[in-house]
């Protein structure tokens, strides 16, 4: 073989070292589409400043539940909080990172942005199959300036195990009776009427390309994907439009320290200014990992994401972490993440 020829084949060995090495340093992830606009930022500005990078799969919470439980990633994703006998039970914690907000989205013909309001209870019909055209007396009574077409609805909802479904059903669950019974809170559901698609991306597609529909997605998608937002009549009887002071609003009340195990909903919560379908997501990572270097390493990055991530967050209308509940949980860390010998995992 030629000197070239070796050079060339041993530069090539190199950089594929070099790639499966950065490959295997990466950060392994999955779960919750609600928080990936911002789990995507935070990673991108995270591997620029320290060269390690974020393998975050955007599958759902119930993906993120599974795969953690089945140790295949270094920390699951999920906007329904797990209850504390559950944690207990699989050798895990749980931490929030942001707040956010499920927005209803509509693609009607003449309608914008904060033109339209629900209450509870009518959106509740709406994806019960209850209410099944916009011209309905009920949104009309509710909506007396609006251009309402004498038009199907069409429901879009969720396929896949979802956080933001369950964040969607629970306060469905708590301003309605019937959905209660009929269908309740999880991260699926058997839904009465409508399509499924697969994670926020697929329900803000669908939404967007389906005339006469309705569907339900978290903030940031909305934006992104510039949907059709409508406004709430919030539990004081105000109606509020979503943005992240209004997200905001509705954690005011959350006492995350005293909380087991930071199990905090967040939905149909008092305040004049609370938008009402919000909620946290979390992370789930085990006491005790399998792999303690790449469990430090998650940590080292979301220590990072709470000291320098809260301006991301906001600019996605995402609401921070309180500083308080960021140090309790950086605690918690201290005091719970450990390798087999008892050494903490984080500092």
């Amino acid at each position: 073989m030629r000197p070239h020829a070796v050079k060339t084949g041993m530069a090539a060995l190199v950089a594929l070292g070099m790639s499966a090495y950065a490959h295997a340093a990466d950060i392994s992830g999955a779960g919750a589409t609600f928080p990936y606009p911002l789990y995507a930022k935070w990673g991108d500005a995270y591997k620029k400043e320290t060269g390690t990078g974020i393998n975050y799969q955007s599958i759902g919470s119930g993906g993120g539940i599974k795969q953690i439980q089945s140790k295949t990633v270094t920390f699951g994703a999920s906007d329904m909080p797990l209850k504390p006998a559950d944690l207990e039970k699989s050798g895990l914690i749980q931490f929030p990172t942001v707040i956010g907000g499920d927005i209803p989205v509509v693609n009607l013909e003449g309608i914008k942005s904060g033109e339209l309001v629900f209450d509870g209870p009518t959106l509740a019909n709406i994806f019960l199959g209850k209410i099944k055209s916009w011209d309905d007396p009920a949104i009309k009574k509710l909506n007396p300036n609006a251009k309402l077409p004498a038009q199907a609805i069409a429901v879009v909802h969720r396929s896949d195990g979802s956080g933001t479904t369950f964040i969607w059903a629970d306060y469905l669950s708590k301003v309605s009776d019937e959905w209660k019974d009929k269908v309740g809170a999880n991260t699926s559901v058997e839904w009465p009427v409508g399509i499924g698609a697969k994670g926020n991306e697929g329900v803000a597609q669908n939404v967007g390309n389906t005339k006469g529909a309705i569907g339900y997605v978290e903030y940031a998608y909305a934006k992104q994907n510039n949907l059709t937002v409508v406004n709430m009549i919030n539990k004081d009887g105000k109606t509020v439009s979503p943005n992240a002071a209004a997200f905001q609003a509705a954690g005011a009340n959350a006492d995350w320290e005293k909380s087991d195990h930071y199990y905090v909903i967040l939905t149909n919560q008092p305040g004049a200014t609370t938008w009402p379908i919000a909620g946290a997501t979390f992370i789930l990572m085990y006491k005790q990992p399998q792999d303690p270097a790449a469990a430090a390493d998650a940590l080292k990055y979301f220590a990072w994401a709470y000291a320098k991530g809260d301006k991301m967050a906001e600019d996605l209308d995402y609401v921070p972490m309180p500083a308080n509940v960021k140090s309790s949980i950086k605690k918690l860390w201290s005091e719970q993440i450990k390798d087999a010998s008892g050494k903490p995992l984080s500092n």
